[in-house]
């Protein structure tokens, strides 16, 4: 599993996505059993604070002992420093693994040995990630694109392909089930749009090799199509894939 956030911890926890109520809800309602659940690659517990208010126990690792400093402290949390292909929980202790935004990092083999050990019989695997943001505005869009795709394009891992396939190509050796879609919505400032992007990996790469901000190439630009708004409708489409032992 790569760490490619632990430099940009504080601006994650600031500016990343949260995900919409009633999807964590749908999660949290998969399996019949709410004793214990395991939030792997969790990053600052966005995901894991919200599964507490359904779970009797929160189980949540991370390989970035920065990003875990983000967390906030909950009576149900109970947060490690680990890699998702070596789990610390004994056999048969959980009954829903989620992985949000955060499985195309992983050695697949080695996660799924984990997951069938301490997945309890009749468990739920949810595996969660978003794509590429749109917003309500087509010139802004073309913007994001060419950022995406050609300026910090050649900096992304080569996982990233997996959230451009809307993590249909990832290995899912599971049975699997129908899912409804959900999409995360915001109403965001520039500030805020500017901030999210200064998180994404490609972004941090970019500055370490070039030692330059990439973002500088392209915010006079968004601000002109932004014109005199002050927010910008944002919309992230979900990727989700559920499945059972």
């Amino acid at each position: 599993m790569k760490d490619n956030f632990s430099t940009q911890a504080a601006g994650y926890a600031r500016f990343r996505p949260n995900y919409p109520p009633a999807l964590i809800n749908y999660l949290a309602n998969l399996p019949l059993a709410k004793q214990a659940v395991w939030d792997c690659g969790t990053g600052n517990g966005q995901v894991a604070v919200q599964l507490a208010n359904y779970f009797d126990e929160v189980f949540a690792t991370d390989i970035s002992a920065k990003q875990l400093r983000e967390a906030p402290a909950h009576a149900r949390i109970r947060y490690a420093v680990e890699a998702g292909e070596q789990c610390s929980a004994p056999d048969d202790a959980f009954d829903l693994i989620v992985v949000a935004q955060a499985i195309h990092w992983f050695d697949f083999d080695r996660f799924y040995a984990e997951v069938r050990r301490v997945l309890r019989p009749g468990g739920v695997l949810a595996v969660v990630g978003y794509g590429l943001l749109q917003t309500d505005s087509t010139a802004m869009n073309d913007i994001i694109r060419r950022f995406y795709t050609e300026i910090v394009g050649p900096f992304w891992d080569p996982e990233r392909r997996y959230l451009d396939e809307a993590y249909r190509t990832i290995p899912f050796p599971f049975e699997e089930t129908g899912t409804p879609e959900f999409s995360i919505q915001y109403r965001w400032s520039m500030d805020d749009l500017l901030g999210y992007l200064s998180t994404w990996s490609a972004v941090q790469h970019y500055q370490r090799q070039k030692a330059a901000d990439p973002l500088a190439l392209i915010e006079a630009a968004l601000r002109r199509a932004q014109g005199d708004r002050m927010e910008i409708a944002i919309h992230f489409p979900v990727h989700l894939r559920v499945g059972k032992l």
